[in-house]
């Protein structure tokens, strides 16, 4: 179980602007900030992903999965990563049971948006 995420930045201010957008399309907001981070949550939720300014260059292995509510969610959260200016990895696809996407932040780390298509 994942309490929290927190990836590495160069640049707080512009990478903060990125998850905000994909922050509101999942439901989720700003629940915490200071100078060095800036932290996300869904209301009452227990999970949350932060940035945290790191002048050095950030972790590329990292990977966080954003869970989406369907196919459609999914597509916008990758076309919203892609619009921004990340890097496309994996297009949406159907993946037996897994619809998903994988795309790179503006800092490089990965992210995949997914949902459970089939139980």
């Amino acid at each position: 179980m994942n309490g929290y995420v927190t990836l590495d930045t160069r640049d707080l201010g512009r990478a903060a602007k990125f998850y905000d957008r994909l922050a509101r399309e999942l439901g989720a907001r700003r629940s915490m900030e200071d100078a060095d981070c800036v932290a996300w949550g869904i209301p009452g939720g227990p999970a949350s992903i932060s940035l945290v300014a790191n002048g050095d260059a950030p972790g590329a292995a990292a990977a966080v999965a954003l869970e989406a509510a369907d196919p459609e969610q999914v597509q916008r959260l990758y076309a919203l990563a892609i619009e921004q200016g990340g890097a496309p990895e994996a297009e949406p696809c159907e993946l037996g049971g897994f619809y998903a996407a994988s795309f790179r932040d503006l800092d490089g780390n990965r992210l995949s948006a997914f949902c459970i298509t089939r139980h």
